[in-house]
């Protein structure tokens, strides 16, 4: 069964750096991007919001909250995804979920991990 499982979160203070990796198992059963989004504390109820992605040719594309802050890349060799965020700052305290956006339109998302950023 294919499984996204995201690692590397924890806590930080703000100016601090944390690199999220996101490991493929199994096959998801969709072609199409890969991407990082989140879900701030107390919006539970609102859809997770787009941080990051990137195609299989290696374009990326990045939210105007976290660019020049963040990059995303992908090892397919070793089906991970990356998110290197530098210049954390509080306002990026969240849960981060890694997804496959599917050319089909579906979506097949991670379970999440928190990170945290202290002023």
């Amino acid at each position: 069964q294919a499984r996204l499982e995201e690692s590397g979160g924890g806590s930080v203070q703000a100016g601090g750096s944390l690199r999220l990796s996101c490991v493929r198992t199994g096959y998801i059963g969709c072609s199409g991007d890969m991407a990082w989004y989140r879900r701030a504390p107390g919006k539970e109820h609102e859809e997770r919001e787009f941080v990051s992605t990137i195609e299989p040719d290696g374009t990326t594309a990045y939210d105007q909250s976290v660019k020049g802050r963040f990059t995303i890349s992908l090892d397919a060799a070793k089906n991970t995804l990356y998110l290197q965020m530098n210049n954390l700052k509080p306002e990026d305290t969240a849960i981060y979920y890694c997804a496959r956006i599917c050319d089909n339109g579906g979506r097949f998302w991670g379970r999440g991990i928190q990170v945290t950023v202290s002023s």
